[in-house]
């Protein structure tokens, strides 16, 4: 087990990785902001889902998941179909428009980490993608597990 500083230490990189997602979205194009892009990126890793499903994804709340669907379906990224199990709810899919989005999204996300990283080896990149997800991992559901106290 790693020292107490170790951890401590890691809370305070893991807290500055809001520097790099600011980053991140000054990259964006203008007429995607961050929300948005959650949205399209969530719909093109999952598929279509129903708004709750949308809303347990980002953790975030109906009002506010509502809030960027109707931003993402005004913009024709995606498209709000009746749910055939339950008419009461709409299934969320991409639309072509908003894949071109996305792939746009991701094509300026790595062009700004290769350019970024571009001093870092192979071995690094990929060890640091080994480490998030495994991060990631160990926290498991971060929104549902109980914290200590």
């Amino acid at each position: 087990m790693a020292d107490r500083s170790q951890y401590e230490e890691l809370a305070r990189q893991i807290s500055a990785i809001g520097a790099v997602k600011r980053e991140l979205a000054r990259h964006l194009p203008v007429e995607c902001p961050s929300g948005s892009a959650a949205v399209l990126a969530l719909l093109g890793r999952y598929g279509e889902m129903r708004m709750s499903r949308l809303a347990e994804l980002l953790a975030v709340n109906m009002s506010v998941t509502s809030r960027h669907v109707a931003l993402v379906a005004d913009r024709g990224w995606i498209e709000r179909a009746p749910d055939p199990d339950d008419r009461r709810s709409r299934i969320l899919r991409l639309t072509p428009e908003g894949q071109g989005m996305l792939d746009e999204l991701s094509r300026r996300t790595t062009d700004l980490f290769a350019h970024s990283l571009r001093d870092w080896s192979d071995d690094d990149v990929g060890r640091l993608n080994v480490l998030l997800a495994r991060l990631r991992d160990s926290l498991g559901d971060c929104r549902s597990a109980s914290r200590p106290a």
